[in-house]
């Protein structure tokens, strides 16, 4: 079974620019401000498909996704603290 890091998409920020119709300074200016999340590699950037939900929903999907894991398991962990409080 492939690992989730060798199944993510990555781009360039120049093939962000063209799908999002901006200028490679536009992307670039964005990675500088946090608002799309990119890893440089060596003198390079990459950008996960993921990060680019961010761009469109404000929710970076990760941090998306762990709030609903975090969520589901909320019973749980209440009912723990409950448990340590009464010791």
């Amino acid at each position: 079974m492939l690992s989730p890091i060798v199944n993510t998409k990555v781009y360039t920020p120049e093939q962000v620019a063209e799908m999002l119709q901006l200028s490679k300074n536009t992307i670039y200016e964005l990675i500088g401000r946090g608002e799309i999340i990119a890893k440089k590699l060596g003198k390079v950037y990459r950008i996960p498909a993921t990060s680019l939900s961010f761009v469109f929903t404000g929710l970076d999907y990760d941090l998306s996704l762990a709030e609903r894991e975090d969520k589901k398991n909320l019973p749980l962990i209440q009912k723990e603290l409950k448990k340590a409080l009464k010791l």
